[in-house]
């Protein structure tokens, strides 16, 4: 039976508000998740262009689109007096402020950690930063920049072609931290009656994901190698090729899989030999073991081969690209796609946050928000007439009205 759709109902931030003034990947993926969890999250985008993150090419094209989702977007120039009332006047409806700009930013606009929670006790303030109070803290940081600090770009490509993973990871893990510590600020809340400023740091989160491979650091008294050079505690846990030119990934962990995966090759002869009697034994006896299975593997298609780890029970994958993610069965049956409608008119089908409460999951309330799309809905309920509204409009305060599925003035 399918997994329920994720759900598109209040969730249970509901009746929180973040402020969130954030770029890029690393703030926006904080308010993305409280976002998808139910809470109002509003964008404070700078006058007049908004964030500068929508005009991204290359792979930078994707992140606006992607976590931005459920979100509304106010556009203030807050370094005008007038719009720094603005945010300030937002501020006293506020639970949450997410920021994750340069050091020193937040201090310079008026809007620091230590003057807001001063002037606001209940709020909970979220700074995401390259790195936690020490010698580094002020430096700017890119999540390349850590991954190459902390060995994970070191572990990804072959010794001496160091090469930073496929994906933002430290950006987004450090994102889905800050949202973690914020939900517990909040608990906290609930306790004392105050906020407080909470933290989370790109090159700490990277240095975390490092962790096993400092602990192997440990427990070997070796070198660490990088992942291309790894000695497999599996002696089964390669890529093979089809006889269609396809990669698949297998993996033999246990022996219960083994024998399962000798049966189901017809190898009986791999099965009796005592020399593979237990995965120790068969990791000594790779040298000869993984020709004779990738021989096998070249004689089955893409499809026979998948057939055989199925019947197996094996951990295995054929080598997918991310263009494939938009038409996989589980992820389409467990309604982890939310068809999302980009600033620019395009549609396409982007990924839920992983995780279910019960049978409740976190779907899409609207698209990524056009440029001020939501600027006088939101200033209106803070007090702003519609003569204030204009005024500040006309003198660049302020910017109104972008809808969403057209980027076109309303």
């Amino acid at each position: 039976m399918a997994a329920p759709a994720p759900s598109s109902g209040d969730g249970p931030l509901a009746g929180v508000r973040v402020l969130e003034f954030t770029q890029a990947v690393l703030g926006p993926t904080c308010g993305l998740v409280l976002a998808d969890l139910g809470a109002e999250v509003i964008r404070v985008e700078p006058a007049p262009t908004g964030d500068p993150t929508r005009y991204l090419r290359g792979f930078g094209m994707g992140y606006y689109p992607f976590f931005n989702r459920n979100k509304k977007s106010v556009v203030l120039d807050v370094k005008d007096p007038r719009g720094l009332a603005a945010a300030h006047r937002l501020l006293q409806g506020a639970d949450v402020l997410v920021e994750n700009l340069a050091p020193g930013t937040m201090d310079r606009l008026g809007l620091g950690a230590e003057e807001l929670t001063s002037r606001y006790p209940r709020l909970v303030y979220c700074t995401l930063k390259g790195f936690l109070p020490g010698p580094y803290e002020k430096r700017i940081a890119l999540d390349e920049v850590v991954q190459m600090m902390s060995g994970l770009a070191y572990m990804t490509g072959p010794r001496g072609t160091p090469l930073r993973a496929g994906a933002s990871i430290v950006d987004v893990m450090t994102g889905v931290y800050g949202a973690m510590a914020v939900l517990l600020a909040l608990q906290e809340r609930e306790r004392s009656g105050r906020g407080q400023v909470v933290r989370s740091a790109l090159f700490e989160t990277a240095a975390f994901i490092m962790g096993h491979h400092m602990a192997y650091a440990v427990a070997s008294g070796e070198e660490v190698p990088p992942m291309p050079e790894r000695v497999s505690a599996w002696a089964v846990y390669h890529q093979f090729r089809t006889a269609d030119d396809q990669l698949l990934f297998v993996g033999v962990t246990s022996d219960k899989q083994w024998e399962r995966f000798c049966r189901e090759l017809g190898r009986d002869d791999l099965l009796a030999d005592p020399r593979l009697a237990t995965n120790n034994d068969r990791v000594a006896q790779r040298d000869w073991l993984l020709p004779e299975l990738r021989r096998a593997f070249a004689g089955m298609t893409l499809a026979e081969a998948v057939g055989l780890c199925e019947r197996a029970d094996l951990p295995f994958s054929p080598v997918a690209r991310p263009e494939d993610l938009f038409d996989d069965p589980q992820l389409a049956a467990g309604g982890s796609l939310l068809e999302t409608r980009f600033p620019d008119g395009k549609v396409g089908a982007l990924p839920a946050l992983p995780f279910r409460l019960g049978d409740a999951g976190w779907g899409k309330r609207a698209d990524p928000p056009g440029l001020g799309e939501h600027t006088a809905e939101v200033l209106t309920a803070a007090g702003y007439t519609d003569e204030e509204l204009a005024d500040l409009a006309d003198d660049g305060v302020l910017l109104m009205g972008r809808n969403a599925d057209t980027g076109g003035a309303q």
